[in-house]
């Protein structure tokens, strides 16, 4: 287990398209677990996996609800609903801005193991899916940001 960099706004690695993972190898579960470490380390709650400067269909979310999602080639099949609210990035550090995301998503994705799932999310869960899944596309959520981007306080601790 590792906490790897993360790979802040201007990096060429954030805009790029990720690659679809093809077959689990011990070196992406090690992946999925620094990813976990590193968004821990954060204080995040959704890692993906450009992020930390690799190119591959890889997201992790914990949202504190007793869950740890592991999204391998995640596909958003369903969206309905919108919410308002502050967003932030750990690739965006110190800074949040208001974005409009559906409230409602269902997912398919594989887990770590490439056994396929759905996943249904809603309010926070549903923001961290589309936020994360749209680094996969080489995104940023400050594309969507309504208005200016606002200085938050760094709550990392030290």
């Amino acid at each position: 287990m590792a906490i790897r960099q993360i790979r802040t706004i201007g990096d060429e690695i954030l805009t790029k398209q990720c690659k679809p993972v093809k077959e689990m190898t011990p070196r992406l579960r090690q992946l999925i677990d620094d990813m976990f470490d590193t968004m821990y380390d954060a204080n995040g709650v959704g890692l993906a996996a450009p992020q930390v400067g690799i190119l591959r269909q890889i997201v992790v979310i914990d949202i504190g609800d007793e869950n740890q999602y592991v999204l391998v080639n995640p596909e958003i099949l369903e969206e309905s609903g919108s919410q308002t609210g502050s967003e932030g990035c750990l690739s965006v550090p110190g800074k949040a801005g208001k974005v409009t995301r559906p409230n409602y998503v269902k997912i398919r994705a594989f887990d770590e193991n490439m056994e396929p799932f759905e996943l249904e999310g809603e309010e926070l869960l549903a923001r961290c899916i589309c936020h994360e899944c749209a680094h996969l596309s080489g995104h940023l959520y400050v594309e969507l940001v309504e208005g200016e981007l606002e200085d938050v306080e760094d709550t990392t601790e030290e």
